[in-house]
């Protein structure tokens, strides 16, 4: 309650006793002057009572994340367990261990993401999630038959995926950074498509196929009959057909592309939103986080200054850290989404072809689209926490920071992160809960890993404690901060 409305509430309080005592002349010679006395007294303080108890619960919301519905998860592994043993049961006999195997590995993937609690099992945004899948379903029947579910993953990764066993997963780390349901509903039905045309089946059946040729078989007989070197030749031969459940090959995701336009022209979302999205995905992987800039902005307490050495990459042997050369090719392979512009370019005549008036960006709620992009941006940092990933929670925290200065929950998060660097490097154990810089990751995550190396014990202590420091004791009232502020200056010697 902000300091306008209290004074509009005790005004009104105080015409209103000033009536009462006016209108009240009959009941005053009736009552014992006392009593009156007491009654006012009575009423003034169940006023002030109200008052404070509104002005204790003014502070802003502060998120918290989303429990783990461990029933509903326990029912789903149980449910896609039995469904895979079927599966495997019903194999090809020809090459069947071949086969388990690919189907094995590919179980275990789905496995690791129950392992994980990598399902969101908010009710509400898997009702909101259906709603978008029912607009899909509805509208083409050729998918009323068809055995799928989608879930949100609280991955922080921009993608998204059918893992096989009729499971796509939609990651919170792409739903975060699309403008409206149209594009949420293109990817929806661009993952409905690979398990509608069955690509991750016909990969499997292509891949177990390729390694029982006669021409594989041949070269294995060769390389078997060779005296040197038989394990290189092997892997050599093996690396074009190793097969990789998590990627679709170019002309699969060419086709999964037309059918989602097939299915998403019969709905009422806005096709032409399947072209934006693409745009985005194009760009998805860009660095554009200027993490320089925000660690010394961040990290450069009044009584503790940041210091340029801590983001220094040094070179040679010894020197701790190599500097990473960006490789191009390398880089264009490792995108998240390739060939979006040839993409965008195929799809262009379909959509100029479908494209009808009527159609909107929004269909199921506007709102809740919005507030599920807000609240995802959190999960994915709890989520990396949990998962014992800090230096990724750490990432997406700091992101998050610069649209949200000043947020309880991510404040606290930055100290409960540097806390656990702390204890970690003293056990040991640092290595299992970060990330070490990569050619394989964007320049500015590499500055960010470059940056937790580069700190030594006391640092991270110190680091904590004097960033904590500036919210005290504005924050005082919020507990994780408490807790993180604490730890802080006892591990800081404070």
């Amino acid at each position: 309650m902000n300091n306008k409305f209290r004074l509009i509430s005790f005004y009104l309080f105080l015409h209103w006793l000033q009536l009462y005592r006016i209108n009240a002349t009959p009941i005053k010679l009736l009552l014992h002057r006392k009593l009156l006395y007491i009654l006012h007294t009575l009423l003034l303080v169940v006023f002030f009572m109200i008052t404070t108890y509104f002005v204790a619960t003014s502070q802003p919301l502060v998120f918290v994340p989303v429990q783990e519905d461990a029933t509903f998860i326990n029912a789903l592994s149980a449910k896609y367990d039995a469904q895979f043993k079927e599966e495997l049961a019903s194999l090809p006999k020809e090459n069947k261990k071949d086969f388990e195997k690919v189907y094995k590995m590919r179980w275990d993937n789905v496995t690791e993401i129950f392992d994980k609690k990598e399902m969101y099992t908010s009710v509400s945004a898997r009702q909101y999630l259906d709603a978008l899948v029912a607009e899909i379903v509805k509208s083409n029947p050729v998918l009323q038959q068809q055995h799928f579910n989608c879930y949100f993953s609280r991955s922080g990764v921009p993608n998204a995926g059918y893992i096989g066993e009729g499971i796509i997963l939609f990651n919170m780390g792409l739903f975060k950074r699309l403008e409206n349901e149209s594009q949420a509903v293109f990817i929806l039905c661009h993952e409905i498509s690979h398990f509608y045309l069955g690509h991750s089946e016909k990969s499997i059946n292509q891949y177990v196929a390729s390694i029982n040729s006669m021409e594989t078989q041949n070269e294995l007989r060769k390389i078997k009959g060779n005296e040197y070197g038989k394990r290189q030749q092997v892997d050599n031969l093996l690396k074009g057909l190793t097969f990789d459940f998590r990627r679709h090959g170019r002309d699969h995701e060419s086709q999964a592309d037309s059918m989602a336009i097939e299915f998403m022209r019969h709905t009422r979302y806005d096709i032409a939103e399947s072209l934006t999205t693409l745009a985005l995905l194009d760009s998805i992987d860009t660095d554009t986080f200027d993490m320089t800039a925000c660690l010394s902005k961040t990290f450069d307490a009044k009584d503790y200054a940041f210091q340029k050495k801590w983001i220094v990459k040094e070179e040679g042997l010894l020197g701790g850290h190599a500097q990473l050369k960006e490789d191009k090719i390398l880089t264009d392979s490792l995108k998240t989404h390739p060939d979006c512009k040839l993409r965008i370019q195929i799809l262009e005549p379909m959509v100029s072809r479908y494209q009808t008036p009527g159609t909107v960006k929004n269909v199921v709620n506007k709102s809740k689209f919005t507030e599920f992009k807000n609240t995802f941006s959190y999960e994915i940092v709890e989520f990396a926490y949990s998962t014992d990933n800090f230096t990724r929670s750490l990432f997406y925290t700091l992101e998050l920071m610069e649209s949200k200065p000043g947020d309880p929950y991510l404040i606290a998060q930055v100290g409960k992160i540097f806390n656990g660097f702390y204890a970690a490097q003293k056990a040991h154990k640092l290595g299992k809960l970060i990330d070490l810089p990569s050619p394989y990751y964007p320049a500015n995550y590499n500055l960010l890993l470059q940056f937790v190396q580069n700190l030594y014990l006391e640092n991270y202590a110190s680091v904590s404690y004097h960033f904590l420091k500036q919210y005290y004791p504005s924050l005082a009232y919020y507990p994780p901060f408490v807790n993180a502020f604490d730890t802080s200056k006892k591990i800081a010697e404070l």
